[in-house]
This record gives C-alpha cells, sequence and structure tokens, in this order.
C-alpha cells in the first residue's frame, strides 16, 4: 500500500504561511483586495440573474458599460456611491457590518 507523502493543511494555515498572519500589513492588504474582489462578483452575479447586460444597467445607474465592467472586475476605484446605485438598480438589499474594538456601530 503506498503511503500518502502529502500533509493536509488548512487554507488559513496556508494563507498564513504564504500571505502572512493576521494584523500584519500584508495580510490586511490581502484581506482588503478579496473583500473587493468578491463585491464586484455579487454585482456581476446579481446582474446576471436579472438577465441584464452591463449596457442594460449602466443605462439604470447614468453610467457607460465600461464603468460597469470595472466595477464588476475591480472595485477599487468606483464611487461608493455608483456602488450603491448599482445595487439599487439591481433591487438587491445591502448590509453593512462596523465594527470597532470587536462591538458593532452599525447595522
Amino acid at each position: 500500500m503506498a503511503t500518502n507523502k502529502f500533509k493536509t493543511v488548512s487554507l488559513d494555515t496556508m494563507i498564513d504561511k504564504h500571505i502572512g498572519k493576521r494584523g500584519t500589513k500584508k495580510r490586511e492588504a490581502f484581506e482588503n483586495e478579496l473583500r473587493i474582489d468578491l463585491l464586484g462578483q455579487a454585482i456581476k452575479q446579481a446582474r446576471q440573474e436579472r438577465n441584464m447586460t452591463q449596457e442594460e444597467l449602466g443605462e439604470l445607474v447614468g453610467v457607460q458599460k465600461a464603468q460597469i465592467s470595472k466595477i464588476e472586475n475591480s472595485v477599487k476605484n468606483a464611487r461608493f456611491e455608483t456602488i450603491m446605485k448599482v445595487f439599487e438598480a439591481l433591487g438587491a438589499k445591502v448590509n453593512f457590518n462596523v465594527e470597532l474594538n470587536n462591538k458593532k456601530l452599525a447595522y
């Protein structure tokens, strides 16, 4: 019987090893980038579930198709107001949690 030479490790362990532990600048940048990517993916998924093109969504929001594409692929440069308009046009409910010192400040 062959033995498995590979050790199974958790995703958190791999991220800690290759990106850095939580609280480090590199890890925080990674986590922020991931959140931004997930937001763009949520917008794209909601648009597709509504069977809308980027152009149609752009018309509802008042921006060009290219702006919708940029938002879906990298929200970093989009205005918060525009992102909120996109979700509103999609009829999507958005919730935010703001925490400071493990205490919720806003819901």
